[in-house]
């Protein structure tokens, strides 16, 4: 089986550069500082414009923070899931867990039912679950295509003997497609040590404003902040790096 690569992005220009490069799909989302939410309905229509020749995967995220949502938040994802297929997304990215770190049978049933026939990843709310390969044989049951995981660790290399296993245990039922941290350096690693043929990551690259006049006094968000005056961009170099990288002979240096 060939290697797919997906490439999370957060505009247009990024998903243009995923296509560009040969990645076979986009993770589109919004916010990715704070590990992505829902992107808007004009940025998703944009997108599609943009790269009509790459498959475009919707995150729906209402907020950072936990996966564990009220039923006003449920409503509003499936709003956001009507939209996104009505738009037409590829496919949808989501997940919910429990107080008790389970995965929300009843909000993803509800959710993917809104997704109507497209493809569903469960997201890296599964880095959260308690039981991992219980979460991964009701992800089996809900009929999800792939789950997006990091193996529980800071990066998808550490991560990587969990990984295995999971992929061990999911068979052909669902693709494991590991996530977090794969750059050019370590895709082959992660690969080989995993057993994976999808792999995830966002190239991303920070770049200067080309804000000519510059307040370094206000700041747009809360003491953890990114400068207004840097921008970042999904890296076309990055991208075809990983993705070569991820055929070539692991360097053992």
């Amino acid at each position: 089986m060939s290697l797919r690569f997906e490439v999370c992005v957060d505009s247009a220009v990024g998903a243009l550069t995923a296509q560009n490069a040969g990645a076979h799909r986009v993770e589109l989302c919004s916010a990715l500082f704070e590990g992505g939410v829902t992107p808007s309905a004009g940025l998703l229509e944009t997108v599609l414009e943009a790269a009509p020749d790459i498959e475009v995967n919707v995150l729906i995220r209402p907020r950072g923070g936990d996966f564990i949502y009220d039923r006003y938040e449920v409503s509003a994802m499936v709003r956001d899931i009507e939209t996104a297929v009505g738009l037409g997304a590829h496919g949808i990215v989501l997940g919910a867990l429990t107080p008790a770190a389970d995965v929300d049978m009843a909000v993803c049933r509800r959710l993917i039912a809104a997704a109507a026939d497209r493809p569903i990843t469960f997201h890296r709310a599964f880095d959260m679950v308690k039981a991992p390969f219980e979460a991964l044989e009701r992800l089996v049951e809900l009929g999800a295509e792939r789950v997006l995981t990091s193996g529980q660790d800071i990066s998808a290399l550490e991560g990587a003997p969990l990984l295995a296993r999971l992929v061990q245990a999911a068979r052909d039922r669902v693709i494991v497609m590991p996530g977090g941290g794969v750059t050019e350096r370590n895709v082959a690693r992660v690969l080989r040590l995993t057993g994976a043929r999808e792999v995830h990551f966002s190239a991303g690259m920070t770049v200067d404003s080309p804000a000519t006049h510059r307040n370094s006094r206000a700041l747009m968000g809360g003491t953890l902040t990114r400068s207004e005056y840097t921008r970042r961009l999904t890296s076309p170099a990055e991208v075809r790096g990983i993705m070569a990288a991820a055929h070539a002979p692991e360097d053992p240096t």
